[in-house]
């Protein structure tokens, strides 16, 4: 996705350095705020690319800053997920009518919230073209029967492998990471780990016979479906 670059508003200087180092990792640009003062003054300088916004600050109600940012044309389009204690339901309703892209409750999960960050950058950014096809290779898929054929031989897929099929075939030739891969086959889960995308590659894979070097693993990045005619 890039260094897009994440403002944090929080107060709370331990959850602010796990926030910073994980996001750092994600490969994202970490700007750091903790209060709706140093927020005001870091949005001045630049624009962040998305707002993790705690509830509670010190000098302000979090709801009161995302709807200065979803009012103001500067800053109407940028993103904000909110960080909320667990049972502050009026929060959330209240946030989502100023305009809220997402909540996350207290304690949370790095790796949920990783996800989440990615999701909601992705429904804000252009679509990234998509092009059903049924065949890629030797590999074709027939979707009204939901079959699978590597050349003249059926392959019998479960409907999670079919659904990974056709996600990595309709972009054939272009990394997905992970992340993209669990929003898309399974849905955004807290429960689904990035293993169960590796442990489901494996497995179609090893279904593809003869195709299987068409499915590549790109290090650091994600899997990739190879379209032998583009080569």
């Amino acid at each position: 996705m890039g260094r897009y670059q994440v403002l944090i508003v929080d107060d709370e200087r331990d959850i602010v350095q796990v926030l910073e180092y994980s996001l750092k990792q994600a490969g994202f640009e970490p700007v750091v705020a903790y209060d709706g003062e140093q927020a005001r003054l870091q949005i001045q300088k630049h624009v962040p690319d998305l707002v993790l916004l705690d509830v509670m600050l010190p000098d302000a109600a979090g709801t009161d800053i995302c709807k200065q940012l979803k009012t103001s044309p500067e800053t109407a389009h940028v993103p904000v997920l909110m960080l909320t204690a667990r049972g502050e339901e009026i929060d959330r309703v209240l946030g989502f009518e100023l305009g809220a892209d997402d909540f996350v409750t207290k304690p949370f999960s790095v790796r949920e919230l990783m996800l989440r960050v990615r999701a909601v950058l992705r429904r804000r950014a252009p679509e990234e073209p998509k092009r059903e096809r049924d065949q890629v290779g030797p590999v074709r898929v027939d979707v009204d029967a939901h079959r699978v054929y590597v050349g003249a031989e059926e392959v019998e897929l479960t409907a999670l492998e079919f659904r990974l099929l056709r996600s990595l075939m309709s972009r054939a030739g272009r990394v997905q990471s992970r992340e993209q891969l669990l929003d898309e086959v399974w849905g955004l889960s807290p429960e689904t780990q990035t293993r169960t995308v590796d442990t489901h590659v494996k497995r179609l894979r090893e279904k593809l016979g003869v195709a299987r070097e068409l499915l590549e693993t790109v290090r650091g990045a994600g899997y990739r479906l190879v379209d032998p005619a583009e080569k």
